[in-house]
């Protein structure tokens, strides 16, 4: 695998910034990817609760899951700075740039993290302050720190920080032991992988040039292509699965299952086509499924 020196590709300057203030705090604090935490953990307190869960607990939930996910994601942000600058898909980074300053981002960002499960306790749920410490340690230390930068199975450890937010939602409504909450941690531990697979297929060179060792990187397209169908399949099971859960039924199944059999096929087409192109797609299919899953889950949880 090819190699640069990623401190050699320096912070850039100031003046190379582009937008405002606003879209660089979406950039840092990562908020698509927030919100789709937050929307997981929505699905687990769905779950969990058998129905609407208290506007009480999922207040909780929401202002804790986003201090403690906003921060993690500005945690990695900071770690990875140098490496950011390496790849043409993450160069403009406000942390790149140098449009905000890192040291202060870094003391307000593990400020955030700590004062979630702080507030967590403080309102008297330690297992939703576990979930929320444990959820920002997976991201921050096993996978940013120690496994992304070292091994092939970052991304596969690192979803557990994805199970981590399901199993927060179960906590916020006291049941993150239910079945169908769990099941919901399986299917995003193992969506993860596929999904940033497919990102690591389209951009390889560019995790090559940063010297993270990505498994499409690593290994040969197809090699990389079989492990991803494994972990769609794996996907698709558990998605179809929570179909037996109480109060889900047809009005989950019929939509999961039609998005269960186009990301299936959509993956499934990377056997003989490994462009960058056809990994993309695969990559924006995935959102859709695990957007539409969740959908399913919170509407048949509330019907």
């Amino acid at each position: 695998m090819a190699s640069v020196d990623v401190k050699s590709v320096a912070v850039r300057p100031r003046e190379q910034a582009h937008g405002g203030l606003l879209k660089s705090l979406v950039v840092l604090f990562k908020v698509r990817v927030v919100l789709l935490l937050l929307f997981a953990a929505l699905g687990g307190a769905m779950l969990g609760s058998t129905g609407a869960p208290a506007l009480g607990d999922l207040a909780l939930l929401f202002v804790t899951g986003a201090l403690s996910a906003s921060g993690a994601s500005a945690l990695n942000e900071y770690l990875e700075r140098y490496k950011d600058g390496a790849m043409k898909r993450t160069r403009r980074r406000p942390l790149v740039t140098g449009q905000v300053n890192a040291r202060l981002v870094m003391v307000i960002a593990s400020g955030m993290v700590v004062l979630a499960s702080t507030l967590a306790l403080l309102a008297g749920n330690p297992m939703l302050a576990f979930w929320l410490a444990t959820g920002a340690f997976i991201y921050v230390g096993i996978y940013t720190i120690w496994l992304k930068p070292r091994s092939v199975l970052n991304v596969v450890i690192g979803g557990a920080a994805g199970s981590a937010a399901v199993l927060s939602g179960g906590a916020a409504v006291g049941h993150w032991a239910d079945p169908g909450v769990i099941v919901l941690a399986l299917l995003l531990f193992t969506w993860s992988p596929m999904h940033f697979w497919s990102l690591a297929l389209a951009y390889g060179t560019d995790y090559e040039r940063a010297r993270v060792p990505m498994l499409p990187v690593v290994v040969s397209p197809r090699c990389a292509v079989f492990w991803m169908l494994a972990h769609v399949v794996a996907t698709a099971a558990f998605g179809l699965l929570l179909a037996t859960q109480d109060g889900l039924g047809l009005l989950y199944l019929i939509p999961v299952l039609l998005m269960t059999v186009w990301v299936v096929r959509e993956a499934a087409r990377l056997l003989t086509d490994y462009s960058g192109s056809r990994a993309l797609s695969v990559f924006k299919v995935s959102n859709i499924y695990l957007s539409v899953v969740l959908v399913a889950v919170c509407f048949a949880a509330l019907v």
